[in-house]
């Protein structure tokens, strides 16, 4: 099981607003920040997700957020898209995952993969 994660961010300030937005339908939001140069999103006070200024940037991580049920995803691809976050891959099954793999993709800032993934049936 993952604590958590931290990713290096070429601009700080977009990095920071793009997760403000994008992972707002996941119920997750900023909830703690070290100064300028680190910024941890989670839940329940709980940061599990940090932007960091000053850990060299990467690009192509992918990172999958799990959302409660698929409308969820489709709401979390919206928010990314709204954010400035570029289409990776729109909500749908992923029937080569598993039959019931709902996933959506959007990428941040640094181009790497942001993926929201319900693994329940439709409803």
């Amino acid at each position: 099981m993952i604590d958590h994660v931290g990713i290096g961010v070429r601009d700080y300030a977009a990095g920071k607003a793009f997760y403000e937005q994008a992972l707002v339908p996941l119920g997750m939001s900023l909830v703690m920040e070290v100064g300028e140069a680190a910024a941890g999103f989670g839940k329940d006070g709980k940061p599990t997700f940090w932007l960091e200024k000053l850990r060299t940037p990467v690009t192509e991580v992918h990172v999958a957020f799990l959302a409660k049920d698929r409308a969820t995803v489709d709401a979390f691809h919206a928010a990314g898209l709204e954010a400035g976050g570029k289409d990776n891959g729109a909500p749908g099954v992923r029937a080569t995952y598993h039959p019931n793999y709902y996933g959506a993709y959007v990428l941040d800032p640094d181009g790497n993969n942001i993926e929201a993934v319900c693994h329940s049936p439709a409803a």
